[in-house]
C-alpha cells in the first residue's frame, strides 16, 4: 500500500474523486481514505498546512497503514530563477529552514543529537515521477533537488534570500521536511512532489488562486500516471 499526504483541499478531493473502492478512516482527527488508483491500493490524506499535522499524518500512516512508500504532493515557492510558476520540483532529499539551534553552536538547519538532518530521497520513486510527469505534462520542465521547509508562508525577497543562503533548495513550502523526517525515522521510502505556484518572493501574493490552482492540475495528472506506473513495478 502507497500512502499520498496532499497538502490542499483540491487536491485531495481531485485524487479523492478518481479512486475506487473507497472506505474512510479516523485518525488524530484526520480523514484517511483507502482505495484504489490507477489499479494500485492507496491510502490518501489531507495533513492540514504546517509542519506538526504533516508529521502527525506520516506517522499514521507508518503505524495503521505500514505504507511501504510515503508521497507528498503540494505547492511551493521556487527559490531558484530558472523555475517557473507550473514547473515541478522533485525532492532529492529535504531540510527544515526554520531549525535554527544557532544558539547552541548548530548551524541552521541542524537537528542536534541526531545521525542527520538531510533527508534523502527515494530515487526509485523520484525516477517514475520524472518519467510520469514528461509524459503527461510535456509543455513543463521538471527539476530534481532540495525541498526546505518550515512554518512560513515566504512571501518577501529577504527571508527568501536567507534561506537560499542557510540551507539551499530549490523550493520552499510549509510540509514537506517533516514529512521526509518522520518517513526517515520510520525507514519508509518518501518522495516529495511540489508544484511551483509563485517565487517565493515580493510577487507572492499576485494572482495565487489561479497559480495555484494550475499547479494543482499538473500534480494530479503526475500522481496519477505515477500510480500507474507503480501498479506495474509492485
Amino acid at each position: 500500500m502507497i500512502g499520498i499526504i496532499g497538502a490542499m483541499d483540491k487536491e485531495v478531493d481531485d485524487l479523492k474523486n478518481m479512486m475506487t473502492d473507497v472506505s474512510v478512516e479516523i485518525h488524530a482527527g484526520m480523514d484517511f481514505w483507502i482505495g484504489n488508483l490507477s489499479g494500485h491500493e492507496l491510502v490518501l490524506v489531507r495533513s492540514g498546512i504546517g509542519k506538526v499535522n504533516a508529521a502527525v499524518a506520516a506517522e499514521a500512516l507508518a503505524a495503521y497503514y505500514n505504507v511501504r512508500a510515503i508521497i507528498n504532493t503540494g505547492i511551493a515557492g521556487s527559490l531558484d530563477a530558472r523555475i517557473d510558476i507550473g514547473d515541478i520540483v522533485l525532492a532529492t532529499d529535504a531540510m527544515e529552514h526554520d531549525m535554527d539551534v544557532a544558539g547552541l553552536g548548530y548551524e541552521k538547519g541542524i537537528v542536534p543529537d541526531q545521525e542527520t538532518s538531510v533527508y534523502p530521497a527515494d530515487e526509485e520513486l523520484r525516477k517514475i515521477a520524472k518519467q510520469s510527469c514528461e509524459k503527461v505534462n510535456p509543455d513543463i520542465k521538471v527539476f530534481e533537488g532540495r525541498v526546505v521547509s518550515g512554518d512560513q508562508f515566504i512571501s518577501d525577497k529577504a527571508t527568501k534570500d536567507n534561506i537560499i543562503s542557510t540551507v539551499g533548495g530549490m523550493c520552499t513550502e510549509m510540509e514537506g521536511a517533516a514529512i521526509a523526517h518522520a518517513a526517515w525515522l520510520n525507514k519508509i521510502p518518501y518522495l516529495i512532489i511540489r508544484s511551483i505556484s509563485d517565487k517565493a518572493d515580493d510577487s507572492a501574493s499576485v494572482d495565487y488562486p489561479t497559480l495555484q490552482k494550475i499547479a494543482i492540475e499538473h500534480e494530479v495528472k503526475l500522481i496519477v500516471e505515477m500510480m500507474s506506473k507503480l501498479s506495474k513495478n509492485a
